[in-house]
């Protein structure tokens, strides 16, 4: 029997002289259970209470601050459920009561089960808050990833979960332990067979916080080049130029090398011509400055250098580098075009001619053969 502390024991003593209090029930006078009773809703109403107090005062003092741990803190707080409120309660009332050892042990069962449920009430309140964060963040330059992000947030509920019941049994005084060793052989084999299928949703998970690249970006991985449609939990959907959908593994185009050309900021330019070496020096000499006038009357240009490059079997090669200062194809096509329009007028007003491949034989003087002396024979 749980002993009665000596304040109580006195309590009872005290007020319990009318005759229908001492009526017993399960061992205990009806005084000790109207006691009991009061103290739990007393207990709870103050529980309730104190939590509703100190919550605004916290929110209040977040509002101040520019983190979002405390956020996180209070917004838990806040999904503190009653019935673990009043569990908490009705097992301080239990102390008024003499209990047997089987409802002395129910008592903590049922304490245990509520904090390990409230605690996954906490656990599954966090995955949503980093969820509606994520939604913030990441829904703005990949939507798509959303989807990814929520059906992640099912396994990983699942996970918690599984956790809370197995620490629920583990508490009750069951062998979780054996339980886990039993289920290991299976569990080794579904892991094998799951193990492609994991590798591809953890690789998913990556894409959608790491970002190597998010929906309607243009990628080339390895020879295949395209623009992303869909970021899935298992496969990642490509949009080939030629309009076909190219469809990859998630675990396999993170161990890819992937370039991303819609994070590309400026694009830098090189590009070439030859002229004739019938071309004299003084022209050979103004090429450069006039292609770095070219360049620079430009918009979103930046001019880095032209050169005499290099002798060529049929001309005289010239290299030029240049940015454009956009990612974007269509405008570095736009201004490549109108320098190679205005070299070629350029040229032409200069008297310059490009160069295309020629070749020059030279033919060595063949001396006349000399006449040759037929005889003929007598008949």
């Amino acid at each position: 029997m749980t002993e009665i502390s000596q304040p109580v024991g006195a309590l009872i003593e005290r007020f319990s002289g009318l005759p229908v209090l001492r009526f017993e029930i399960a061992g205990n006078t009806l005084f000790a259970w109207l006691l009991a009773v009061a103290i739990a809703v007393i207990s709870f109403a103050v529980l309730r209470l104190l939590l509703v107090v100190f919550h605004a005062r916290l929110r209040k003092l977040a509002a101040r601050t520019r983190t979002t741990l405390d956020d996180t803190i209070i917004d838990l707080l806040g999904h503190t459920k009653a019935p673990f409120l009043l569990a908490l309660a009705i097992f301080a009332a239990s102390y008024v009561l003499h209990l047997d050892p089987t409802l002395a042990g129910l008592r903590r069962w049922v304490v245990v089960i509520a904090l390990t449920i409230q605690v996954g009430v906490w656990g599954n309140r966090a995955i949503t808050l980093w969820l509606e964060r994520q939604r913030v963040t990441v829904g703005e330059t990949d939507p798509a990833a959303i989807t990814t992000l929520q059906g992640l947030s099912y396994v990983v509920r699942a996970v918690l979960w599984v956790a809370v019941v197995l620490l629920m049994l583990e508490n009750l005084g069951y062998n979780v332990g054996t339980l886990l060793a039993g289920l290991g052989v299976g569990g080794v084999a579904i892991a094998l067979a799951v193990q492609s299928i994991l590798g591809d949703l953890f690789a998913s998970l990556s894409i959608a916080l790491d970002k190597p690249f998010v929906t309607g970006d243009f990628i080339i991985v390895d020879s295949y080049m395209g623009t992303v449609a869909k970021v899935g939990l298992k496969t990642t959907r490509v949009t080939s130029l030629g309009g076909e959908q190219l469809i990859f593994s998630n675990s396999d185009l993170l161990k890819s090398r992937i370039r991303n050309y819609k994070r590309m900021e400026q694009r830098r330019v090189v590009f070439g011509f030859g002229v004739l070496y019938q071309t004299t020096p003084d022209q050979l000499e103004a090429i450069p400055p006039f292609v770095r006038e070219v360049i620079e009357g430009l918009e979103s240009t930046r001019f880095d250098r032209a050169h005499f490059k290099e002798f060529g079997d049929s001309a005289y090669n010239f290299e030029v580098v240049y940015y454009v200062l956009s990612a974007e194809y269509n405008m570095f096509m736009d201004i490549q075009q109108r320098i190679n329009l205005a070299l070629c007028r350029g040229f032409a007003e200069r008297g310059i001619e490009f160069a295309y491949p020629t070749r020059t034989l030279h033919l060595d003087s063949v001396p006349q053969a000399l006449p040759v002396r037929v005889e003929k024979s007598a008949d």
